[in-house]
């Protein structure tokens, strides 16, 4: 058995070296086609800096890739690296996780090997966005509703990195650029108890029930069929302290505030450059 698969492992890397032949080396990031606007070039900057630099190709197997609009150059770039002769037979080996759907489609569209976190309970590095990012890399995520399964991943991996666009880098508290409230997934018969709990026990600003409209008549519902609600706390000095209390609210799933789990993020700008925080 241990020679068929050595046997089926060489094939398969023999097979990307003999296609490797027709491939083309890793494009330089500047010398692309300009995007449609400078928004998309800044967050395309982001994620290609990104994955260059902390990317180690020859020992990085189990690879997160988030949700959101910035993750899409992510997934561009880790594709790229299977076109280019010199990582090819190392990014072939590479199993790629995602956050949901969106990243699944990410996944597979660049040609990388979808993988699942139930396979691969560790991963080596997250490559994901956010909504905020304050100046002790706290988080607020799940505006694209992903949120627990984004945590879940980027909690199991050993580096997580964010990549984002200028708008998401707060000068310094979060619940400053994001004011649409901190993302809170909750199981769906409990959201009325939660709605109150959110006003009377820890006396946010506002809480709604996210909704679908006008895609979809009623509430927005996860990837794991729950309800989310956007609460208000205007800025949040405190994450950490804020997400415990959130937690102990019966009926909550998760929160969207990600608290010491990043290791440094990349925001793009329309200039060209990319601004670091770590």
């Amino acid at each position: 058995m241990r020679f068929m698969l050595r046997n089926l492992t060489n094939l398969a890397q023999f097979s990307v070296r003999r296609s490797a032949r027709n491939m083309s080396t890793l494009p330089d990031v500047h010398h692309l086609p300009q995007l449609h606007s400078t928004l998309e070039q800044a967050k395309r900057f982001a994620a290609y800096r990104a994955v260059d630099e902390n990317l180690d190709y020859l020992n990085h197997r189990v690879i997160g890739v988030g949700s959101g609009s910035t993750v899409i150059y992510v997934a561009e770039r880790l594709g790229q690296y299977l076109l280019d002769p010199k990582y090819a037979v190392h990014a072939s080996q590479f199993v790629c996780i995602p956050t949901g759907f969106q990243s699944k489609g990410l996944i597979l569209t660049n040609g990388l090997r979808l993988g699942t976190i139930e396979q691969h309970p560790s991963l080596d590095i997250v490559f994901d966005g956010a909504d905020e990012v304050d100046v002790n890399l706290q988080l607020i995520k799940g505006g694209g509703g992903c949120l627990f399964q984004e945590k879940l991943v980027s909690t199991s991996a050993a580096k997580f990195v964010v990549v984002a666009d200028y708008r998401k880098r707060s000068p310094k508290y979060l619940g400053t650029n994001w004011v649409k409230g901190v993302p809170i997934e909750v199981v769906p018969t409990s959201y009325i108890r939660v709605l109150s709990d959110l006003k009377t026990k820890l006396k946010c600003k506002n809480a709604v029930l996210r909704q679908g409209a006008p895609a979809k008549a009623g509430p927005v519902v996860t990837d794991n069929c729950n309800f989310i609600i956007d609460a208000d706390f205007g800025e949040i000095e405190h994450p950490e302290i804020l997400h415990r209390d959130i937690k102990m609210l019966v009926g909550v799933v998760e929160t969207g505030l990600f608290i010491d789990n990043a290791s440094k993020a990349y925001f793009g700008n329309p200039d060209g450059s990319v601004d670091l925080r770590v």
